[in-house]
């Protein structure tokens, strides 16, 4: 798939869930809104606003659609979602001392990182009032899973990120955490709120986990390997002494001398002009990169994998096209 090709299905999912999804942004609008705390919507639309894909509440909506369902609660799960994300956006952020997203400068850069945190846990809250309002308790214990699984993941980063000892299941379990589990969740939900079988729901479950899985280690590899047109600096990982899947691979097949490198710069932080040109002939003499993006096509073939006894429908096609994008600038 050429990189003009992989831009459309998540155009083509908007496009086809484009009332869905109004309705979706109407309810996000009306449920960031405080009658007490105007810093809450000022914050919340610096972010909300910002022209995010939307991609998750899209899953969701997706997911639904494709198993038949006609009520009106895909439209909460999908802001649910959302807020959950933004929630963790805002989050991640304050702990990374950010000054970027998506274009613009970040919410902690703008106002402080204490509005930026409260803001955050009043989204969490608002996600969780929406998803009662489902009336199911299968739902609520889905995203209340997911969320908690998600802030496991970046303790659990925090600590194995500069941490050589740190194992390929670590680093999924990571990766599940910070990326896959609110993936999983919004398509599980979607099942879920259509009332699909046992078997169903796994496979929106399946989905989900293998796309979100595939969608971070194209991001490892474009760290590395990316150029201009992928709007990734290369190294930054390697500069924030991110102890991503590459590195983990390396490190696996390095010897003595080759360790030391890696323990001065990623786990001690004192890096040296010409370091970054050293970890990319190490990452290439190992062929890290190559199995990392391997890896990484391979889930993708996973999430497609996972939908083949879904009944023919638009949505799954595009589905199946959105695992292939995902993974489009890495082949």
């Amino acid at each position: 798939m050429s990189l003009d090709a992989a831009t459309k299905p998540q155009e083509r999912l908007a496009e086809a869930l484009a009332e869905d999804m109004d309705r979706v942004n109407g309810m996000i609008r009306a449920r960031m809104a405080s009658e007490h705390a105007p810093r809450i919507p000022e914050v919340t639309a610096h972010l909300v606003e910002a022209g995010g894909k939307r991609l998750r509440p899209l899953l969701t909506l997706g997911a639904a659609r494709m198993c038949g369902y006609d009520g009106p609660h895909h439209v909460h799960l999908a802001a649910t979602v959302e807020f959950i994300h933004t929630a963790t956006l805002l989050h991640d952020d304050v702990v990374d001392d950010s000054a970027q997203r998506r274009g613009r400068p970040t919410a902690n850069l703008l106002w402080d990182n204490t509005s930026s945190v409260l803001v955050g846990d009043y989204l969490f809250a608002r996600a969780f009032q929406l998803m009662t309002e489902t009336g199911s308790l299968r739902v609520l214990r889905i995203l209340s899973d997911a969320a908690a699984t998600i802030a496991e993941g970046e303790v659990l980063q925090l600590t194995a990120a500069r941490d050589l000892a740190t194992t390929e299941d670590i680093y999924l379990q990571i990766v599940r955490g910070k990326t896959a589990a609110l993936f999983s969740a919004a398509m599980e939900v979607g099942g879920v709120i259509a009332g699909q079988d046992a078997a169903r729901v796994q496979a929106m479950f399946d989905y989900g986990d293998a796309l979100g899985i595939a969608f971070q280690m194209v991001d490892d590899v474009l760290d590395y390997a990316g150029g201009d047109a992928t709007g990734k600096n290369i190294g930054d990982d390697f500069r924030e002494r991110k102890l991503t899947l590459p590195l983990i691979k390396a490190l696996a097949a390095a010897g003595a001398e080759e360790r030391s490198f890696w323990s001065r710069t990623i786990e001690q932080g004192r890096q040296e002009a010409g370091d970054l040109d050293t970890a990319l002939a190490l990452l290439d003499q190992h062929g890290a990169i190559a199995a990392t993006r391997a890896e990484a096509l391979a889930w993708a073939d996973r999430a497609k994998a996972a939908l083949a006894d879904m009944p023919d429908h638009e949505v799954r096609d595009i589905l199946l096209d959105l695992a292939d994008y995902v993974v489009a600038r890495v082949r």
